[in-house]
């Protein structure tokens, strides 16, 4: 509120002598303002992407178990293999996956049965082999997947591309990330905006929830008609921008973006959400658990305009199987291999595969040798930062690709090591921005999502 004769404090300072100051901080505000506005910069070039939808397979899957096939481990079973590399957890002898593995497709990209369903889309697939993270723990390494640093709160990659290439829709946000169940590890920092505007933020999403008002709480006023809301939002919204016209904090234009948003939300969001307006053939596609369903609702947002979607696959750590891999990997992939699949497969009927990227995996892989406890062995495997899996589909990735590899047992990438911030700078480039360009002023320095790191997969790219 304003104080009682009209201006505050800081007013005073500000029209009297010692307010001089103030125009050095205006200066310091005038960059973020512009952003926070609305205005966009652009992509830096013709993309050959609009739109992102990532799988995150949370907890670390194992690549030797589904993209990463690794005969060597049928030969050393139960044998001490060379390796030099330091595991969080002590691991015993190889352990060949308990997965048949075959060949898909004309590029014949061999695939685990645990991914049958979508390998039959492997020639529209580019699998990357040769990912590496920084370290072996769950925490830096979410950071470091969705936000390009496993130790600071930087911006996610969703907020950075909504930064970089706005919203198509403007009664739906720019970015949203389901995650069915409650929150992952680290929570809402997997989607932040940190210092970017926070009208920049990912919208969560509970997609446990099946009706529209559960999905989107406060999506309905149980006691004002959306007239009445209209009049008090105008209300509110006069009084925060004479709350804003004497003081000189962005952060009250997120607050009053976030308004305008919520209410535009209660129908357009009510439409989007709602999958029983798709034909039943759809919904048969896409299967009707709870990973169907919410990968069902992002490609209806992002037909919508929405920027990216991300779909976690369950909150917690589901895929961090450190005993009993076979049964428990087993299950994870029944739920998540064929809404990929449907999702490829429905993409590509609508024309929208092209220019639509398509990416999944988690952040960090799995060990080759078996997870032990004492002299036990647990028949699982321990986190593995050395080495692992990615894969993308759609707008303009070269399918039927495999790009780097792991050494002769999974333990680390070998061949073309790809970091995190090489696949940060591939998905931007898809998307026609450049990632050394596309940065932000915050604190007198220029930041952007891939720090001073990052190399385009240009193999990849078609």
């Amino acid at each position: 509120m304003l104080e009682p004769f009209g201006f505050s404090r800081r007013d005073m300072l500000r029209r009297s002598g010692v307010g001089f100051g103030m125009l050095g901080l205006a200066g310091l505000f005038a960059g973020e303002q512009t952003v926070h506005a609305g205005v966009t910069l652009g992509p830096h070039f013709a993309p050959k992407a609009k739109r992102v939808i990532h799988f995150f397979l949370n907890g670390g899957p194992s690549h030797v178990d589904t993209f990463d096939p690794k005969p060597a481990l049928l030969k050393y079973a139960g044998k001490l293999v060379p390796n030099t590399l330091i595991t969080e957890r002590k691991t015993g002898n190889a352990f060949p996956s308990p997965f048949r593995f075959q060949r898909y497709g004309q590029s014949g990209i061999e695939v685990s049965e645990l991914f049958g369903k979508t390998a039959a889309h492997i020639d529209d697939i580019a699998v990357v082999r040769s990912m590496y993270a920084q370290v072996p723990n769950h925490e830096p390494s979410l950071m470091l997947m969705n936000c390009g640093d496993s130790i600071q709160a930087r911006p996610s990659l969703g907020s950075w591309l909504s930064y970089g290439l706005g919203n198509e829709n403007e009664n739906l946000p720019g970015f949203v990330s389901m995650c069915p169940g409650g929150l992952p590890i680290k929570g809402a920092e997997n989607w932040q905006s940190a210092f970017l505007p926070g009208s920049l933020q990912g919208t969560y999403v509970d997609s446990k929830q099946s009706s529209v008002e559960r999905l989107l709480e406060n999506i309905r006023s149980p006691h004002a008609s959306q007239e009445m809301q209209r009049q008090q939002l105008t209300l509110l919204q006069r009084l925060n921008e004479r709350h804003r016209s004497v003081r000189l904090d962005p952060r009250l234009d997120s607050r009053i973006e976030s308004f305008e948003l919520a209410y535009r939300m209660q129908t357009a969001a009510t439409d989007a959400f709602d999958i029983d307006l798709e034909p039943q053939r759809i919904r048969d596609l896409y299967g009707s658990g709870v990973h169907g369903r919410q990968t069902l609702i992002a490609r209806r947002l992002l037909e919508r305009g929405v920027r990216m979607v991300q779909l976690w696959h369950g909150a917690g750590q589901p895929w961090d199987n450190h005993d009993k891999i076979e049964e428990n990997h087993r299950k994870l992939a029944a739920e998540i291999d064929q809404p990929i699949a449907a999702l490829l497969t429905d993409l590509k009927q609508r024309g929208m595969l092209e220019d639509t990227l398509v990416i999944w995996g988690g952040e960090f892989g799995r060990t080759p040798t078996v997870e032990m406890n004492g002299n036990t062995s647990k028949l699982g495997r321990d986190h593995n930062h050395y080495g692992f899996t990615v894969c993308l589909a759609g707008g303009g990735i070269k399918g039927g690709t495999v790009y780097g590899s792991t050494d002769e047992f999974g333990f680390a990438a070998q061949d073309n090591p790809a970091s995190v911030h090489d696949l940060h700078a591939t998905i931007l480039h898809l998307m026609g921005l450049n990632h050394e360009q596309l940065t932000y002023r915050y604190a007198g320095r220029d930041f952007r999502l891939t720090d001073v790191h990052g190399n385009v997969l240009k193999p990849i790219v078609a």
